[in-house]
């Protein structure tokens, strides 16, 4: 008799475990085509690896027709499956530029400096996906693109280069003191100094994204952006760096990572990943990874890595291609 109730209730448990449904995965998607840092071909490919090895996310590329810059990282063009392109010396709008944003529950741009305008449709129709609750990244120059699009400026919460002055908004740093200003003094908007490993700390230690993490670390050898600007609308500074250049172009502590409410969608910006070295990076990984999760949820289920870097010590992981996987 208590055999049989043993089978009856391991085949019951079995029935149960196969009815129920299985989470479904994440959807994210990755834009690019045009930016002024030539690594993109390669890095695209290496967000999109680093988002689906954990198995939380599935992701899918949209390219524009026309790309600039592709030459030097262009082996990793045909790495992933997405429209035709043609590279161009210049930047070049796309008319067909069309993403199904609505489909996806995170957009991460791979947009840089100099890329040319989306048409106002698919600019609208982003800002509508937005409104409604979608999730957008913004990664390294991504900040630096379209400095005439008003929404998307409110989007990013500060951003550089372009053009971009004290019309656009006020700066946004630390001090050395721990105070945050909000800084009207008119101005150019952007600058960096050489690349390198420099100390982040955290400013916002309870946030999903940062909830874990040290509340100082270094990055890989990256740039530290400085004197960004923007409207800083519902902005919150999670995270700063502090160029360790003797000739920094600020004595500030800058806006690292940043989310943003846009109405009802979310908004993760990080302004590291310059480079291969820089996206190999642990600190870049595991924020830009906790950050696209928030985005698209508003919660974070990652656990921090054992090999997170620490205040003395930046730790990289060499990244190998997943030609399966991809």
């Amino acid at each position: 008799m208590k055999r049989l109730l043993l089978l009856i209730l391991t085949l019951v448990s079995i029935t149960a475990c196969a009815n129920y449904p299985k989470k479904s995965k994440l959807k994210a998607l990755i834009v690019d085509g045009q930016n002024n840092h030539a690594v993109w071909p390669k890095s695209t490919v290496m967000m999109k690896q680093y988002l689906e090895e954990p198995g939380l996310f599935t992701v899918d590329v949209y390219r524009s027709r026309y790309t600039w810059k592709a030459g030097p990282q262009k082996a990793f063009l045909n790495k992933v499956e997405t429209n035709l392109s043609e590279d161009l010396k210049q930047p070049k709008s796309d008319s067909l530029f069309a993403p199904d944003f609505k489909k996806y529950d995170v957009v991460i741009s791979n947009f840089g400096w100099k890329a040319a305008s989306w048409p106002l449709e698919t600019q609208e129709a982003f800002e509508k996906y937005m409104r409604k609750g979608g999730g957008f990244v913004s990664v390294h120059a991504a900040d630096n693109s379209f400095p005439k699009w008003k929404s998307y400026n409110e989007m990013i919460g500060i951003g550089g280069w372009g053009g971009r002055n004290e019309k656009d908004g006020p700066y946004v740093y630390y001090t050395n003191e721990g105070e945050l200003k909000i800084d009207k003094t008119p101005g150019k908007c952007g600058a960096h100094g050489p690349k390198h490993e420099f100390p982040i700390t955290l400013r916002v230690t309870d946030h999903p994204i940062t909830d874990g993490l040290p509340s100082q670390w270094l990055t890989a050898s990256d740039e530290c952006y400085a004197k960004l600007r923007g409207p800083a609308k519902n902005m919150t500074v999670l995270a700063t760096g502090k160029d360790q250049n003797q000739k920094a172009p600020t004595n500030r502590h800058e806006p690292v990572l940043m989310v943003i409410d846009y109405e009802k969608g979310r908004v993760f910006h990080t302004t590291l990943g310059h480079d291969t070295s820089a996206f190999e990076g642990v600190g870049f990984i595991t924020t830009f990874l906790r950050g696209a999760e928030w985005a698209a949820t508003g919660t974070v289920t990652q656990a921090v890595p054992d090999d997170f870097p620490t205040k003395d010590r930046s730790i990289g992981r060499p990244f190998v291609l997943n030609e399966k996987g991809i």
